[in-house]
């Protein structure tokens, strides 16, 4: 069984006193929204390829979308804990210092994400499976760092972008915690399936003592060989994201006319329920105004739900017997289904984002192909270096340290923190300009 106290001020750790300015996860929260990786998600796509007339969202003005939201989840759970468990109280814990935790850990949440999203993730896994060159690295690499390489996943990267000695952020342990939806290595293998925070894994074989050092810490129970039960907040977490991408990709549709207007107010209506007044929505000549309210008042009827439910899981997940998503089990799990079927359908599947995806899925295959092979020559295959792969190795910053002898794992691992961290537009122009499709300056 966890215990709060652990959880949310684990050894060394204090709350903020009176007279000090900002509290420990307030600092998290800065630390996250001044960094390079986190303004870099202005210019990485969310859903949509951003479209010229029209605003839609990016992995940036989704983040603060999920961080609002899981201050708001947080503080909730703060005032229900802090009644439950007086002893957090005498701690001088606040629940705007819960939020706090909440909302630095959903600010961070797509920190690791790669340039085009999920197709970014994809190329880089199939890269390393299929590609002759990516194929050349698994003779040099462990088995459990090419297991990391084969499944490349944005959540880990992101994890490591946390803590890395170098350039980490350096967050606090409980908001580090808490943005670890899926506490496991990706080769560790849970003994139940079907547990939510097993369905991914959240950090590189490389980033293993860390987070076990923090799972010591703060008193998070090991279930199988390299994998946790999750901290209580990181449901908090997912469902903020959970609540975002569902309603916000919605209304992104809806505003590039892939749903139908009416459509999108009867999917919002129906998690608004009885206080969704038809009349009253007409009175707005604008429909951008109209999908606002509906979409501020639905996402408002999602936080209520999804609070309650933490409130009456509490135990269960303090013990790790509950492990689903939180927005799974909400009164409005239905209608937060119907949209997700509709989403699939007429958003995901859409040509403009099919198109996207395709897009990127070459982009990040020829920037690997280009590095990758250059890195591989100058490494472990010298009789093969050329003076085009000289040239190649220039274009890589200094900063990242890949000309030094390392070992294979790191160099890659180097190279692919240099590659996810680009943004869509800097992907794709360094693209064409190591493929000869364009030249500097054009």
């Amino acid at each position: 069984m966890m215990n709060w106290e652990k959880l949310l001020l684990p050894k060394g750790l204090h709350a903020a006193e009176a007279d000090q300015q900002r509290s420990q996860f307030e600092k998290d929260y800065d630390r996250i929204i001044f960094s390079a990786p986190f303004r870099n998600l202005q210019d990485k796509t969310q859903v949509f390829p951003l479209p010229e007339d029209d605003f839609v969202h990016t992995r940036l003005t989704h983040s603060l979308e999920v961080s609002s939201v899981g201050r708001s989840l947080g503080k909730s759970a703060g005032k229900f804990l802090l009644e439950k468990y007086p002893a957090l109280s005498a701690r001088n814990l606040q629940p705007f210092d819960i939020g706090g935790i909440v909302a630095a850990a959903s600010l961070a949440h797509d920190i690791g994400n790669p340039p085009f999203g999920h197709a970014g993730e994809e190329a880089i896994s199939d890269f390393f499976k299929f590609n002759p060159l990516g194929q050349k690295w698994k003779g040099q690499c462990g088995e459990r760092d090419w297991n990391d390489l084969i499944s490349f996943e944005g959540n880990a990267q992101g994890f490591r972008m946390l803590v890395d000695k170098k350039n980490g952020i350096f967050i606090s342990p409980p908001s580090l915690a808490a943005f670890t939806k899926y506490p496991r290595a990706s080769w560790s293998r849970p003994g139940d399936a079907k547990r939510r925070s097993q369905k991914k894994f959240g950090f590189f074989t490389g980033n293993l003592n860390e987070y076990t050092i923090l799972a010591e810490m703060m008193g998070i129970p090991r279930i199988a060989d390299a994998c946790w039960l999750r901290h209580p907040l990181a449901f908090l977490v997912e469902a903020a994201d959970d609540i975002c991408y569902s309603i916000i990709d919605l209304e992104d549709g809806c505003t590039l006319g892939l749903v139908a207007l009416e459509r999108t107010i009867d999917l919002l209506a129906a998690i608004v329920g009885e206080r969704f007044d038809p009349e009253k929505l007409q009175k707005y000549d604008n429909d951008r105004q109209k999908l606002a309210i509906m979409r501020a008042m639905a996402i408002n009827q999602l936080i209520q739900e999804t609070s309650i439910v933490f409130e009456n899981l509490e135990p269960q997940l303090l013990s790790g017997e509950f492990d689903q998503a939180l927005t799974d089990i909400i009164p409005s799990a239905g209608a937060l289904k119907d949209i997700t079927d509709l989403s699939v359908r007429k958003i995901y599947r859409s040509q403009p984002v099919l198109e996207k995806e395709a897009a990127g899925y070459q982009v990040l295959e020829g920037l690997l192909e280009t590095f990758a092979g250059a890195l591989y020559a100058y490494h472990f295959q010298k009789e093969s270096f050329s003076g085009h792969h000289k040239s190649i190795l220039r274009l890589l910053p200094s900063s990242h340290g890949l000309r030094e002898k390392q070992d294979a794992s790191t160099i890659i691992r180097n190279l692919l923190d240099f590659i996810s961290g680009m943004t869509d537009k800097y992907a794709l122009s360094l693209y064409r300009r190591v493929k000869g499709i364009a030249l500097p300056g054009h």
